[in-house]
């Protein structure tokens, strides 16, 4: 046990909160200053006991996945391992670590060292769990003069409850205007949360073990950035992974891997999959991708610094001159056939949608994780402007990108709902008409699909202009050309089942 003076600054009043000032740990509340990193529950034990910190780290790798999860492998060398039991205090864990995914591990060759107990300690010192743990036990008040001068009151502290209770020469003190000084550490508490092994030894005193474990707190995102031409007829793709770390620890020249993928919360199958990762494959690109399970698995091609409460970003992929296509479509709803309501809406919007083939051929041709894409295109003065923005999920390889990108300002349309009618023709009950009338304001025609959302896979087209496709049992798509500062109409009848 250290018995150096614990020294707590204490500002305490009725009503306000404590006011500390130490030169050591620094809360919201005040200051702590501790003797020692940590008091150990083993330092009561008989069994030798080790410290393993961060600083003795030889490799540590992460593995991030997209729904805020982490699996850390660390390898650290120890020295000076005892035969027989010991207790090895783990420290430098995240404070979100799941205690329950732990592995440990020697890597020497010939070791044979195991796990007989694991204990998670979250129990941290702060101002105010120091002082729970001297309730009913005598500690001294210091006040200072303004010559410097001290003067010790020794006090029994009797409750911390709203604010701090001392009976002192038989008088009961309501707060105090100096300090508080403890006379040790209590036990069980730590700085930082550390995980705990009682281990049995029977191989070399100096070793390499491998932890692994997953922690909440950890995980990552992808951006991109299209930049179309004038023309928007192709575009530069550049991808970006931002990486967030709130895990409670930090990563210093880390292996890094990302999986992108929706990954059962099963923690140990996870834990199990993870281990099985490949290597990182050479440069470039910034992440080299590969399969993994039935995910996608990208690594980092050079050491990286993960710290934590950092955001960080790192290039993941870039591509030039990929073909794209824009186009305006206007999307009807399938209520619209459930009974009589002429008129549906006047100066409708028109969609705006970009499209890029995921291929090899197109520039592409990698698997693209979730997240989202945002377009610039430049003006007739050569600057980049923004033109919007669409979430994309997981796209696997030759498949097509549809980002909606807003609603395009100069080519409006009416839809109106000119007939509805029951009808006794079996297998159909139900007719209906519509007129969907589209306005272009631009100086150069356009084309705008239009999307029909049917309710109900059996309909028969009666009548149409022009002419219609059946894309899907229940979707009906017309493709309108429209004229510079011209109208076009839509007119369609469907017989249909309610």
């Amino acid at each position: 046990m250290m018995w150096k003076r614990l020294v707590v600054f204490l500002a305490a009043t009725v009503v306000f909160p404590l006011s500390f000032r130490a030169p050591a740990w620094t809360f919201t509340a005040g200051a702590v200053s501790v003797p020692g990193d940590h008091a150990s529950r083993a330092e009561n034990s008989p069994l030798p006991r080790l410290d393993s910190s961060p600083e003795s780290r030889r490799e540590v790798a992460v593995t991030a996945y997209n729904n805020n999860l982490a699996l850390v492998r660390e390898t650290r060398d120890l020295d000076g391992l005892p035969h027989g039991e010991l207790d090895l205090n783990f420290l430098g864990v995240p404070a979100m670590i799941n205690p329950r995914t732990v592995a440990l591990r020697s890597l020497t060759p010939g070791a044979e060292l195991a796990v007989l107990e694991q204990n998670y300690e979250f129990d941290l010192t702060s101002p105010a769990r120091l002082l729970e743990k001297y309730l009913g036990q005598e500690l001294e008040l210091v006040e200072t003069d303004q010559n410097l001068n001290d003067r010790t009151t020794r006090a029994t502290l009797l409750s911390t409850n709203g604010g701090n209770v001392y009976r002192s020469g038989g008088k009961i003190l309501v707060g105090h205007p100096g300090r508080i000084v403890l006379p040790s550490l209590p036990e069980g508490l730590y700085s930082k949360p550390a995980l705990v092994w009682r281990l049995s030894n029977s191989g070399p005193s100096a070793q390499q073990i491998e932890a692994s474990y997953l922690t909440e707190g950890l995980s990552w995102s992808a951006d991109y950035v299209a930049v179309a031409d004038p023309g928007t007829t192709r575009a530069d793709l550049t991808g970006w992974v931002t990486l967030d770390n709130h895990s409670g620890a930090s990563y210093q020249s880390a292996l890094l891997k990302l999986v992108a993928g929706e990954v059962q919360r099963v923690t140990q199958v996870l834990r199990e999959m993870a281990v099985q990762e490949g290597a990182a494959a050479a440069r470039p690109p910034s992440f080299a991708e590969q399969p993994f399970f039935e995910y996608h698995l990208y690594t980092l091609d050079r050491r990286t610094d993960i710290h934590e409460n950092q955001t960080k970003q790192l290039r993941l992929l870039e591509a030039h001159r990929i073909p794209i296509v824009k186009k305006l479509m206007l999307a009807g709803d399938a209520g619209q056939f459930r009974g009589r309501f002429g008129t549906i809406g006047e100066n409708l919007p028109v969609s705006v949608v970009v499209e890029m083939r995921n291929a090899k051929e197109a520039g592409l041709g990698i698997p693209l994780p979730a997240g989202v894409v945002r377009l610039y295109q430049q003006d007739r003065d050569g600057a980049q402007q923004f033109a919007g923005e669409d979430r994309i999920q997981h796209t696997p390889r030759d498949e097509t990108l549809k980002l909606r990108m807003g609603s395009a300002f100069d080519v409006v349309a009416d839809r109106i709902q000119t007939d509805w009618r029951k009808i006794n023709v079996l297998p159909y009950d139900a007719e209906a008409a519509f007129e969907i009338r589209i306005r272009n304001h631009k100086d150069s025609p356009v084309t705008v699909l239009v999307r029909e959302a049917l309710p109900h896979a059996e309909w028969k087209l009666l009548e149409q202009t022009p002419e219609g496709k059946k894309v899907d049992a229940r979707t009906l798509e017309f493709e309108v050309p429209v004229p510079a500062n011209g109208k076009a109409t839509v007119r369609y009848r469907v017989a249909l089942k309610m």
